[in-house]
């Protein structure tokens, strides 16, 4: 965090972007009143909070339309998380002609709205997009935040994301996850001749980009929790090989050529590892490897196949699937190996464990029968809890702040499986868009 000593503005989120600079944030100052709004997520009788947010003013002629999609994109985002309800603009009695203005907090109250984002959308002289919001509890008749960004016209679709994620923070105390990309398997083509391919988008669908050529079965793609990396399978010519690749440079390396086959490659949460399953003859055990000594250290050795492994938030743990009491089933080791404890017991078999960036809980696939659960566990096994059931559910991501599970639904036959989300309570499921087929969805850390 910086302060410009020619503006006095506090620089914050600064990061290099894709496609242009994101030059600072000036948080303006929001008065403290005893009673603010603040909504309270549980897991009973949930009421999304009623927000009003009026289309952003245009600074100059031309930024109406931007101003109208950045609208839109805030809108759709706090809507689709499920714990705001957007208020019709039809019902909007003010119309709002100023962002700086205090608005007329009784119209706001008697439409039922409790908070209210006012926002504008211009360019400087330079050229730079400039955006800024201000949050408003309606209720206590009070501003509880205000931003101002500037970047480059492309960068139009990442502030709208930003703005969304200052004011999901501000009025849940959780952090948000709009400003963030997904990866995924493209499916494309019949069933018997599928194509696959690597793409990535943004968390809502939009930004489609691909970033292998179908000429070869990519599976499991895996962010880097602390870098724009990914790791992934491929099966080429022969076995397959585990890669990195840069997304924002476009580069791959392997990371190693093993005996035998390798599955389901994750990161530790530095970055620094790649965990993984490598087949010998009919089992399978775990293996860590150092991508900078490219040392690698065998984890388990069990005849049995221990496959799927993630690591715990601080890194001290993982969490895997293992046949080794006769059907599959989760378990957690110490990192390092040593004894492994089992925590499913439910009906079925367990796969597809993922541990939650809060570390709160364990996801996972839960077969019993023919029903595929995408479902919850706290780490030790207790609270078990399923989110949605039905035919083959798969792969469950969780968004950086532990809040939302992405997962693949395939409905099997010449259909292909698409891509879902669901809130932890098991509330809000929906379907994200993707231009095909898609499965195999890993959520990126925030951008910013």
């Amino acid at each position: 965090m910086m302060v410009d000593a020619r503006s006095g503005f506090l620089l914050t989120r600064r990061r290099t972007l894709a496609l242009g600079a994101l030059v600072g944030a000036l948080t303006f100052t929001a008065r403290r009143a005893g009673a603010v709004v603040r909504l309270d997520i549980t897991e009973g009788n949930f009421q999304p909070l009623p927000i009003a947010i009026p289309k952003f003013l245009a600074g100059g002629q031309d930024d109406g339309d931007t101003a109208n999609a950045v609208t839109q994109i805030v809108t759709a985002n706090l809507q689709r998380s499920g714990l705001f309800a957007p208020i019709d603009p039809t019902a909007y009695i003010e119309r709002i002609a100023s962002v700086d203005a205090v608005p007329r907090f009784p119209d706001w109250r008697n439409i039922n709205a409790q908070a209210l984002v006012t926002g504008r959308i211009g360019r400087q002289a330079d050229g730079r997009l400039q955006a800024e919001f201000r949050l408003w509890d309606v209720l206590a008749g009070q501003q509880l935040d205000g931003k101002q960004y500037l970047t480059t016209p492309d960068n139009w679709r990442r502030i709208a994301h930003i703005i969304s994620d200052a004011i999901y923070e501000r009025l849940t105390g959780q952090g948000g996850y709009f400003d963030t990309r997904v990866v995924f398997v493209d499916e494309t083509g019949p069933a018997e001749r599928r194509v696959k391919r690597l793409a990535i988008m943004d968390q809502d669908g939009a930004n489609v980009r691909y970033l292998t050529r179908g000429d070869e079965l990519v599976l499991t793609p895996r962010f880097s929790p602390s870098t724009q990396e990914i790791t992934y399978m491929a099966y080429g010519q022969g076995d397959p090989r585990v890669y990195l690749y840069n997304i924002e440079t476009g580069q791959r390396e392997i990371v190693g050529n093993f005996p035998g086959m390798s599955f389901s490659p994750r990161f530790s949460p530095d970055g620094q590892r790649v965990i993984m399953s490598l087949q010998e003859g009919g089992n399978s055990n775990l293996f860590v490897m150092d991508l900078r000594s490219k040392a690698t250290t065998r984890l388990t050795d069990t005849q049995a196949i221990d496959t799927a492994p993630s690591y715990s938030p601080d890194g001290s743990r993982i969490c895997f699937e293992s046949d080794r009491g006769g059907r599959q089933q989760i378990y957690v080791m110490n990192a390092g190996g040593g004894a492994a404890q089992r925590i499913s017991f439910g009906d079925g078999t367990y796969s597809t464990p993922v541990w939650s960036p809060r570390g709160d809980y364990i996801a996972f696939t839960r077969q019993s029968q023919s029903k595929f659960a995408i479902g919850v566990m706290k780490p030790d096994g207790t609270g078990e809890r399923i989110l949605t059931e039905g035919f083959h559910n798969e792969g469950p991501t969780f968004s950086p702040n532990g809040r939302v599970i992405m997962f693949f639904r395939d409905p099997g036959g010449n259909a292909g499986p698409s891509l879902y989300s669901v809130d932890i309570s098991g509330r809000n499921e929906q379907r994200v868009p993707t231009p095909s087929y898609a499965s195999d969805p890993a959520w990126s850390p925030l951008l910013s």
